[in-house]
């Protein structure tokens, strides 16, 4: 068993842009093909430029505040409650560019569980 509450993680910096948040819930190796499962936050105005992930899904769920998902060009409402997938390849970019916080969770799958 792993129990983990958001209260007891440090925050650590997002790697697509380092003034983005987040606390990682469980890490490579916890539950392969499990990349990571975290929350974000995103502070008004910031932004995850647009990057691609070739072996990788990546699943995000909104936990509160709006903000928008381009993927592959095409702009996406983040609202509360809104749950978006991301496939291997197709390019996103996630920003906030509201007023209040965003706050994502957020997991990554790989399409090929790593070699043991």
């Amino acid at each position: 068993m792993k129990h983990t509450t958001l209260a007891t993680l440090t925050d650590e910096a997002v790697s697509h842009n380092p003034e983005i948040r987040k606390k990682v819930m469980l890490r490579p190796g916890d539950l392969p093909p499990l990349t990571n499962f975290s929350q974000a936050r995103f502070a008004p105005g910031l932004i995850a430029p647009a990057h691609d992930h070739k072996d990788m899904y990546e699943v995000f769920f909104v936990e509160a505040g709006n903000g928008t998902i381009t993927i592959d060009g095409t702009p996406h409402a983040l609202l509360p409650g809104t749950c978006i997938t991301v496939e291997p390849g197709e390019v996103h970019e996630v920003a906030n560019p509201g007023t209040e916080e965003l706050v994502l969770t957020y997991f990554g799958v790989l399409t090929t569980p790593p070699a043991p």
